[in-house]
Protein backbone atom coordinates (compact mmCIF):
# COMPACT_ATOMS: atom_id res chain seq x y z
CA UNK A 1 0.00 0.00 0.00
CA UNK A 2 2.58 2.92 0.77
CA UNK A 3 5.26 3.55 -1.84
CA UNK A 4 7.83 5.18 -0.15
CA UNK A 5 8.49 7.62 2.64
CA UNK A 6 9.81 10.81 3.06
CA UNK A 7 11.52 12.14 6.27
CA UNK A 8 12.95 15.68 6.75
CA UNK A 9 17.18 16.53 7.14
CA UNK A 10 18.46 19.72 8.08
CA UNK A 11 21.71 18.08 7.28
CA UNK A 12 21.95 15.62 4.39
CA UNK A 13 25.33 14.33 4.32
CA UNK A 14 25.04 13.43 7.90
CA UNK A 15 22.07 11.99 7.58
CA UNK A 16 22.64 10.20 4.03
CA UNK A 17 25.49 8.35 5.89
CA UNK A 18 23.20 7.04 8.72
CA UNK A 19 20.57 5.80 6.10
CA UNK A 20 23.72 4.30 3.79
CA UNK A 21 24.00 2.65 6.97
CA UNK A 22 20.26 1.23 7.25
CA UNK A 23 19.95 0.31 4.03
CA UNK A 24 23.19 -1.75 3.42
CA UNK A 25 21.76 -3.83 6.34
CA UNK A 26 18.04 -4.49 4.72
CA UNK A 27 20.08 -5.12 1.30
CA UNK A 28 18.92 -2.02 -0.36
CA UNK A 29 21.47 1.07 -1.84
CA UNK A 30 20.12 4.63 -3.17
CA UNK A 31 18.11 4.46 -5.68
CA UNK A 32 17.79 8.34 -6.60
CA UNK A 33 19.71 11.10 -5.76
CA UNK A 34 19.58 15.07 -6.11
CA UNK A 35 21.10 18.01 -3.87
CA UNK A 36 18.44 17.99 -1.38
CA UNK A 37 17.31 14.29 -1.53
CA UNK A 38 18.45 10.63 -1.20
CA UNK A 39 15.76 7.86 -1.68
CA UNK A 40 16.52 4.67 -0.60
CA UNK A 41 15.29 0.96 -1.81
CA UNK A 42 14.78 -1.41 -4.57
CA UNK A 43 13.27 -0.91 -8.22
CA UNK A 44 10.27 -3.28 -7.08
CA UNK A 45 11.10 -4.11 -4.12
CA UNK A 46 9.41 -2.83 -0.91
CA UNK A 47 8.64 1.03 0.50
CA UNK A 48 11.54 2.71 0.04
CA UNK A 49 12.86 5.76 2.07
CA UNK A 50 13.39 9.41 1.46
CA UNK A 51 15.16 11.91 2.85
CA UNK A 52 14.79 15.33 1.53
CA UNK A 53 15.54 18.72 2.73
CA UNK A 54 12.55 20.89 3.09
CA UNK A 55 11.47 22.41 -0.31
CA UNK A 56 10.18 25.44 1.36
CA UNK A 57 13.31 26.49 2.62
CA UNK A 58 12.26 25.93 6.14
CA UNK A 59 14.03 23.82 8.96
CA UNK A 60 12.96 20.55 8.71
CA UNK A 61 11.09 19.69 12.37
CA UNK A 62 10.27 16.26 13.57
CA UNK A 63 6.69 14.90 13.55
CA UNK A 64 5.56 14.03 16.79
CA UNK A 65 3.93 10.35 16.91
CA UNK A 66 5.30 9.88 13.33
CA UNK A 67 7.15 6.59 13.00
CA UNK A 68 8.79 4.60 10.19
CA UNK A 69 8.87 1.09 10.90
CA UNK A 70 11.68 -1.23 9.16
CA UNK A 71 10.79 -5.09 8.46
CA UNK A 72 13.45 -6.86 10.07
CA UNK A 73 14.14 -10.66 8.71
CA UNK A 74 14.91 -12.16 12.27
CA UNK A 75 15.69 -11.04 15.40
CA UNK A 76 19.53 -10.86 14.98
CA UNK A 77 18.65 -8.36 12.29
CA UNK A 78 16.20 -6.35 14.66
CA UNK A 79 19.51 -6.55 16.48
CA UNK A 80 21.73 -5.35 13.93
CA UNK A 81 19.54 -2.63 13.02
CA UNK A 82 19.38 -0.85 16.70
CA UNK A 83 23.04 -1.11 16.82
CA UNK A 84 24.11 0.18 13.22
CA UNK A 85 21.14 3.24 14.26
CA UNK A 86 23.17 4.14 17.29
CA UNK A 87 26.78 3.48 15.81
CA UNK A 88 25.88 6.13 13.20
CA UNK A 89 24.45 9.43 14.47
CA UNK A 90 21.04 7.83 15.98
CA UNK A 91 20.00 7.69 19.48
CA UNK A 92 17.99 4.90 21.65
CA UNK A 93 14.54 5.32 21.98
CA UNK A 94 13.84 1.85 23.12
CA UNK A 95 16.28 -1.44 23.30
CA UNK A 96 15.33 -4.40 21.15
CA UNK A 97 12.71 -6.74 23.02
CA UNK A 98 9.70 -8.26 22.95
CA UNK A 99 6.58 -6.30 22.89
CA UNK A 100 3.88 -8.50 24.00
CA UNK A 101 3.32 -11.80 22.38
CA UNK A 102 4.10 -12.10 18.72
CA UNK A 103 6.04 -8.27 17.97
CA UNK A 104 9.38 -7.63 18.70
CA UNK A 105 11.09 -4.69 18.02
CA UNK A 106 13.82 -1.90 18.85
CA UNK A 107 13.09 1.77 18.74
CA UNK A 108 16.03 4.33 18.01
CA UNK A 109 15.79 8.05 16.07
CA UNK A 110 18.12 9.25 13.16
CA UNK A 111 20.31 12.20 13.34
CA UNK A 112 17.59 14.75 12.51
CA UNK A 113 15.34 13.13 15.84
CA UNK A 114 12.98 11.50 13.20
CA UNK A 115 11.87 7.73 15.14
CA UNK A 116 12.32 4.85 13.24
CA UNK A 117 11.73 0.85 14.62
CA UNK A 118 13.34 -2.61 13.41
CA UNK A 119 10.27 -4.99 13.74
CA UNK A 120 9.80 -8.71 13.35
CA UNK A 121 6.02 -9.87 13.91
CA UNK A 122 6.26 -13.35 15.04
CA UNK A 123 3.82 -16.85 15.75
CA UNK A 124 2.81 -16.49 19.36
CA UNK A 125 5.46 -17.26 21.71
CA UNK A 126 8.02 -16.76 18.80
Amino acid sequence: MIGYVTLGTNDLPRAARFYDAIAAELGAGRMMEFDSFIAWGAPGGAPGIGLTKPFDGQAAIVGNGVMVALEAKDRDQVHRLHDIALANGGSDEGAPGPRGDSFYAGYFRDPDGNKLNAFLMELAGG
